[in-house]
């Protein structure tokens, strides 16, 4: 049988109730997973995309917008549903249905779509700190590696709060571009003319640009996660509920994004390309806009939103980069070492091509980083097609064939535009003289783990069925369950001792085990003299041991205790468990938050990891 499998996010996953009356209180409690995976497709790439598309090209693109919004919406229904029928999100998902060797290059590929992601937050921001307060960039770029911190501080509000914080954000963003489309009255005729589509050789490479930029793939893997957050039950009706306000919440989510990167293409069809100004760089659309509109207001209110929105698209990235890791390669890293290592690997590109091109070329890049996730998508859109289409892994939710077809058709537009992208880019890169042999390793590669996701579900193999969790055996190896014959109890002199003695109590009278007492001296004198320590509160810490043992020996209870003098309690215990060898060690937490950990110390996690010995925490 196989073992039972971590959930993703674990520390959020179904936190959230739903068990409210009413169908519009229910439809709130699920709202909340698409508005944080719709700040992504708004975010500083979004920008670049759109303003180079509607300062070059004018109204053209934007059916580009509306299209792609649209393969948004169906893919992300895809995704959330397999999160919810499953419990499982895509990473894992694809873990279990592929070989490790191709899971593990999907996750390579996913890792380099987000550090895609997150370079386009780190240009964004550090252009908007420009903007506003004059900052150069590459002291706005380094700061971005600090800010990206607090993201994580607002997880532990919970998730519901996390959520409106989110939602705040893109009204404020969206009502920031309302603005600027009533100052630059654009000619609404001229734009519905934009909804028809045209494409050429010119406009292909931004076309895809907005592509990448609008359906992001580390989206997909985000969105199955998310939605575990909520607590459903297990039954078909149940599930098919959670579906349709799921599908609900990302319509109305999407539509959002998709209102602002409409307004931001228009905003510069209407300001730019209407008077022959080419766009080179957001900074020059900044400064253009207030002349050209005749309001310091506009150009203040495109900064704010654009600083709005790389601090509110870094949400999605370090969410993103937990979930792939821990689903593809079932590896847990702490949440803020995960977020400096994606920060990092974004950092250097953008650092690197600020000192040695200058502030020109960071335009480019990020357009460059838009281009970068189109050519990922592909990979993620297809295994999640494959996934959700499966009736063994989905029972009655999977897709159905007209879904199939139209999921198939999204899939195959963007294989289409990508390799007319890669054709039109290898016959430039030859009429200049590059040497493109160098990419044709990789790009073999590529194409064969392509097309290996194309045909294998015409290969015989079948994709693995979700887990079940396993029962876990209860005895040890030995068939025995563990015997408790000595316990130990560290204690502080605080309110905490009574509940941790309680528990030790009870545990020791059922299996007949001794209670051994330990304090740790951490005062002055103690930290100076040690055990040759004599203090009033040396003695008096000596007498309530001293009472305590007498009251546990009333009990029935056999029990010892120990007084050490130490400059680190956790230290000590841990010295001192090792020495004694206890077969568990009870602990009383405080309950005191992240700053009173800062303040006081945080004993029992120092204790966990120090000792292999079975550790109870009692609140």
């Amino acid at each position: 049988m196989p073992g039972s499998e971590p959930r993703s996010l674990a520390e959020l996953n179904s936190s959230v109730s739903t068990a409210v009356p009413g169908a519009w209180k229910r439809l709130a409690a699920f709202a909340g997973p698409a508005y944080l995976v719709s700040i992504g497709y708004m975010d500083p790439g979004n920008w670049a995309t759109d303003i180079e598309g509607g300062s070059r090209f004018g109204y053209q693109l934007l059916w580009v917008l509306v299209a792609s919004n649209g393969m948004a919406i169906l893919l992300q229904t895809l995704s959330a549903r397999l999160g919810i029928v499953t419990r499982r999100d895509l990473a894992q998902a694809c873990r279990e249905a592929y070989p490790r060797s191709v899971s593990f290059v999907l996750w390579v590929l996913c890792e380099i779509a987000i550090a895609a992601t997150d370079l386009a937050e780190v240009l964004g921001a550090a252009i908007a700190l420009n903007l506003l307060f004059g900052m150069p960039l590459m002291w706005g770029v380094l700061l971005t590696a600090i800010d990206s911190f607090f993201i994580l501080y607002l997880l532990k509000l919970g998730v519901q709060k996390f959520e409106w914080i989110v939602r705040g954000l893109v009204a404020t963003i969206g009502v920031c571009f309302a603005i600027e489309l009533y100052l630059a009255k654009p000619v609404w005729g001229a734009v519905a003319g934009g909804l028809i589509p045209t494409l050429s050789n010119e406009s292909l490479y931004v076309a895809i640009g907005i592509l990448g930029a609008t359906v992001m793939p580390h989206n997909l893997y985000l969105h199955s996660s998310l939605v575990q957050t909520r607590q459903f039950g297990a039954t078909d009706v149940e599930k098919k509920k959670a579906c349709h306000f799921n599908l609900i919440d990302s319509v109305f989510a999407l539509n959002a994004a998709l209102f602002v990167n409409a307004a931001i293409l228009i905003l510069a069809a209407a300001v730019f390309y209407q008077r022959g100004v080419a766009v080179t760089e957001i900074q020059q659309a900044h400064q253009m806009l207030s002349p050209l509109l005749g309001t310091a207001v506009a150009s203040a209110l495109f900064a704010f939103s654009l600083l709005l929105s790389g601090q509110a698209s870094t949400l999605t990235g370090t969410l993103s980069g937990q979930i792939v890791m821990e689903g593809f390669l079932n590896l847990r890293l702490n949440p803020w070492l995960r977020r400096l290592v994606t920060r990092g690997l974004a950092l250097i590109p953008a650092v690197w091509v600020i000192y040695s091109a200058g502030d020109k070329e960071v335009y480019q890049l990020l357009i460059l980083s838009q281009v970068v996730l189109s050519l990922q998508l592909p990979f993620a859109i297809i295994p999640l097609i494959r996934l959700t289409s499966d009736r063994k892994r989905m029972g009655v939710f999977a897709n159905r064939p007209w879904v199939i077809g139209l999921a198939g058709l999204v899939a195959a537009v963007i294989l289409l535009l990508n390799g007319w992208l890669v054709k039109n880019t290898f016959e430039k890169m030859l009429s200049i003289g590059t040497n493109v042999y160098l990419l044709l390793i990789p790009g073999i590669g590529l194409a064969a783990l392509l097309t290996y996701l194309l045909v294998e579900p015409w290969l015989g193999r079948e994709v693995a069925a979700a887990p079940v969790m396993a029962v876990p055996e209860l005895a040890g190896t030995d068939g025995e369950l563990p015997v408790y014959r000595k316990i130990l109890v560290p204690l502080d002199h605080s309110r905490s001792d009574r509940v941790a003695l309680r528990h030790a109590v009870a545990l020791a009278r059922q299996s007949g085990a001794r209670l051994v007492l330990l304090h740790v001296e951490e005062g002055a004198t103690s930290q100076v003299y040690g055990p040759e320590s004599s203090t009033a509160e040396v003695a008096g810490g000596s007498a309530y041991l001293e009472g305590i043992s007498q009251s546990v020996l009333k009990q029935n209870v056999a029990c010892e205790f120990f007084i050490r003098h130490s400059t680190s309690p956790a230290g000590e215990i841990i010295r001192f468990a090792r020495a004694e060898a206890p077969d568990l060690i009870v602990m009383a937490a405080h309950g005191h938050g992240r700053i009173g950990d800062f303040v006081y110390g945080e004993t029992i996690e120092h204790v966990r990891h120090g000792v292999k010995i079975p550790l109870f925490v009692v609140q």
